[in-house]
């Protein structure tokens, strides 16, 4: 290795420059471990447990770090051990500009750092795969330490800097007010009722219920979201909302009212944008049931993210229960395989005939008639599912309800 007299970068030895390409193009399919391994570090930690706690803001540090990984081994594959450009595409920009408006400096940047670690580990071992000469591998090593490093700190630099600017652009606006205002009542702060309304425009007197509105999609769109909380208003009777940008995957929603919308209508209504989802919180009234229905709200998204659940609609009040169940995911599945044993693979008709019997407190003709169907049918679904329990409904029926709950909100087998 030796130095170019016009800078300071290393050079790497023909030889060298070629592992160096040959192991790029190992990072540059990285295997689902790796790519796990890497979300786990980044997230990991105090300093991330606000961002790990925000689906959106977890789906958008997953997509910035495997595109900082992607970039940096698609440079090298191109112009082995050359100094990487910061990265500033799309996926990073939408990540840093999510953590602004949540209201997270350049610390949130953390998780880059994290992933390093990651990277550095995996990179080694690509290394001394790749040669187990001692010259070469250290040529090797130190140029790829250099790299690496040098990436991530250029990249938290450049993305830094548009954050900052970023920042700048939301303190000018109506937008900042309100996110400010809503951030000082959901902590809690000594802020007046009076002077949040007046800065809201939304009165916080009366009862209301509060939703998140966010997009699975890779590239989210506003108009998209905006329709989805529309629709979310119309199908409550509202006349009016409250909405807050949370993300550019996200938004914060308030309606005034103790009734929310029915689950039903609402799913019939957003079909059309089956990539956004809606979690609601339960009714409550003055600042502490706007601070609390967020909350629920928010509990019920992050449920959803954790167990990738398929519904679109979630609401606290029929998932309570399960985020205290589901808080270790592994456990629960343990949980839903001792209790519902073979049941758990059956037809999602008997599964339901199930859950709807014990949920009619075991009134054959009820469930028959909640489900359209013949009561001779429940009978012999019942005597099925008696025959794929562990142990009989009659003596584990709670358990098996809650089971069942879980089951379909996961979606297995659905």
């Amino acid at each position: 290795m030796v130095q170019s007299a016009a800078s300071p970068w290393p050079i790497l030895s023909p030889e060298a420059r070629d592992l160096f390409r040959q192991g790029a193009e190992i990072v540059l399919h990285p295997r689902a471990e790796w790519i796990e391994e890497l979300h786990e570090a980044s997230l990991g930690g105090d300093s991330m447990r606000a961002v790990a706690e925000d689906p959106v803001l977890t789906e958008g540090t997953k997509r910035a770090n495997l595109a900082n990984l992607l970039h940096w081994a698609a440079a090298n594959v191109q112009h082995p051990g050359k100094r990487v450009s910061a990265n500033l595409n799309q996926e990073v920009l939408d990540g840093a500009r999510d953590m602004v408006r949540r209201g997270f400096d350049s610390g949130g940047l953390d998780a880059y750092r994290r992933a390093q670690g990651v990277a550095w580990r995996r990179w080694i071992e690509i290394c001394f795969d790749l040669t187990s000469d001692p010259v070469l591998l250290r040529e090797l090593l130190d140029v790829s330490s250099l790299s690496i490093t040098t990436f991530i700190e250029d990249t938290v630099a450049a993305v830094s800097e548009r954050m900052a600017a970023e920042r700048t652009e939301l303190t000018r606006g109506a937008h900042a007010e309100r996110r400010a205002t809503v951030t000082l009542l959901l902590e809690g702060a000594p802020i007046s009722r009076s002077r949040a309304e007046a800065q809201l425009g939304y009165p916080l007197a009366g009862p209301h219920t509060a939703a998140i509105v966010w997009s699975g999609s890779v590239t989210p769109s506003s108009q998209q979201l905006e329709t989805a909380a529309e629709t979310l208003m119309r199908a409550s009777g509202a006349s009016h909302r409250l909405t807050v940008v949370a993300s550019a995957a996200a938004l914060w929603v308030w309606l005034p009212g103790r009734t929310p919308p029915r689950t039903d209508r609402l799913a019939e209504d957003l079909a059309p944008h089956p990539d956004v989802r809606v979690a609601l919180g339960r009714p409550g009234s003055g600042i502490d049931g706007f601070r609390r229905s967020h909350l629920d709200a928010a509990a019920t998204q992050r449920m959803l993210a954790r167990l990738t659940s398929p519904q679109q609609i979630a609401r606290y009040q029929d998932i309570q229960l399960l985020v205290l169940l589901t808080g270790d995911p592994a456990q629960a599945g343990e949980f839903i395989a001792d209790t519902l044993g073979e049941l758990r693979h059956a037809d999602a008709e008997t599964r339901e005939t199930v859950r709807t019997y014990v949920h009619e407190l075991g009134n054959t003709t009820r469930t028959a008639e909640r489900l359209y169907t013949h009561r001779n049918t429940v009978v012999r679904r019942l005597a099925r599912a008696d025959e794929l329990l562990p142990r009989p409904l009659a003596e584990n029926a709670v358990d098996v309800a809650v089971a069942l709950e879980t089951l379909r909100w996961l979606g297995s087998g659905a």
